[in-house]
């Protein structure tokens, strides 16, 4: 990805957990990593706070997951939102 859509986004090469809990101290907003990978290294950094999944009834056979497989990771459910076709938004806060 060469150019972002919005001013509020931002590229970076590389995962820096210290450059992210800089980003959070300065928030006025919340901040959304998205993707399996970088996720994952936010988790292990102990940076995400809240998680918000979706989940589409639909089996694809394979795939990333959701949540690392190396990490135990407790939490608590906030939220959950039904849509009319079916996928339904969990809003959970970690422990």
């Amino acid at each position: 990805m060469a150019a972002v859509a919005t001013a509020r986004t931002r590229i970076e090469s590389t995962f820096t957990a210290a450059a992210v809990r800089d980003l959070k101290a300065a928030a006025t907003r919340d901040l959304l990593i998205g993707g399996a990978e970088l996720a994952g290294q936010a988790f292990r950094a102990g940076l995400v706070d809240e998680v918000q999944l979706y989940v589409v009834p639909v089996s694809v056979g394979a795939g990333k997951p959701a949540m690392p497989t190396d990490l135990r990771i407790e939490f608590e459910l906030l939220d959950e939102h039904r849509f009319g076709n079916g996928v339904m938004r969990l809003r959970y806060r970690r422990h």
